[in-house]
């Protein structure tokens, strides 16, 4: 049967000032163990290769899996991060491609290649919606998307709220965009955006409005997977509540929130989604099986 796996990034577990007592890499990857995630993701935009491969035997320790989030600008760049992935034994590496060629031509073609290269090594790869990145614009995004079929996502979509302004609610033109990118999401990381701000508080009355737009694409996006998934899938969720700049803080410099608890909130939240459509789909068998044996009795 499909399932999810709920991943944290090790980025999120920085305290900043004001959110969750300062914890040690080791203290981190406990506390990640002990929450119930399947594993850690590792970014290599937050940390050096030296430091992140200093976690390796955390992993192993605490019997997480991995996610790769790397920042590749070339074929030379993205090599080194394909074994690094063998070596973590990695689930995916998500690509934030900072090449960002002039047109979709163009970009289909470094995409293939990139592609081609990580089927070669036996690496998964998915290419995060991200700013400043080969993604970074939403509808470019999107003619990426029919240019090259078999291309997967990682779906971030706080960096199209932010890139593209949406308001709500939303129009009808932005809901098919969004859906686009949403057919084509083999992995998930959980931020709550609005137009204005990258990371909001996730339980300020004044963002609910986004927090139910979120999840509401969230749940549009685990049916789309689940349809399309096979019997020993997995789906990754990623809650990546970044310290600052990401997160907000007052003029004091402490944040606004705990993130390290905004990320069990929103945890639990995906979760009940997932039981929910587990639900709904045992619900529908049994309603039509009933249906069956009312017509063969008939």
């Amino acid at each position: 049967m499909p399932r999810l796996d709920l991943y944290q990034s090790l980025w999120a577990m920085d305290a900043g000032r004001g959110s969750h007592p300062a914890v040690t890499t080791e203290e981190a990857f406990a506390l990640v163990r002990d929450a119930g995630y399947a594993g850690m993701a590792i970014n290599l935009g937050a940390a050096d290769t030296e430091t992140a491969y200093k976690t390796l035997p955390l992993f192993q320790q605490y019997e997480l899996g991995c996610v790769i989030n790397a920042f590749p600008a070339s074929m030379e760049d993205m090599l080194p991060v394909l074994q690094m992935a063998h070596e973590f034994n990695a689930v995916a590496v998500n690509i934030i491609a900072q090449a960002i060629p002039s047109s979709v031509d163009e970009a289909s073609l470094m995409v293939q290649d990139w592609m081609e290269e990580a089927e070669k090594e036996g690496v998964t790869i998915e290419f995060e919606t991200h700013r400043n990145s080969v993604t970074n614009d939403l509808s470019y995004t999107t003619q990426l998307l029919e240019a090259v079929p078999d291309m997967r996502l990682s779906v971030d979509l706080s960096h199209y709220v932010v890139e593209r302004e949406f308001a709500l609610p939303l129009s009808k033109d932005a809901q098919e965009m969004v859906g686009k990118i949403l057919q084509r999401a083999d992995a998930f990381q959980g931020r709550v955006a609005s137009a204005q701000q990258i990371q909001l508080q996730l339980e300020f009355p004044q963002h609910q409005q986004w927090v139910v737009q979120f999840l509401d694409w969230w749940e549009a996006g685990f049916r789309l997977w689940r349809k399309r998934a096979s019997g020993n899938d997995t789906l990754i969720f990623q809650t990546e509540l970044a310290p600052p700049e990401y997160a907000m803080t007052g003029p004091d410099g402490m944040e606004m929130s705990d993130r390290w608890q905004e990320s069990l909130i929103m945890k639990s939240w995906v979760e009940d989604i997932w039981a929910r459509l587990i639900k709904e789909e045992v619900d529908q068998t049994v309603q039509l099986k009933e249906e069956k044996t009312s017509e063969n009795v008939s």
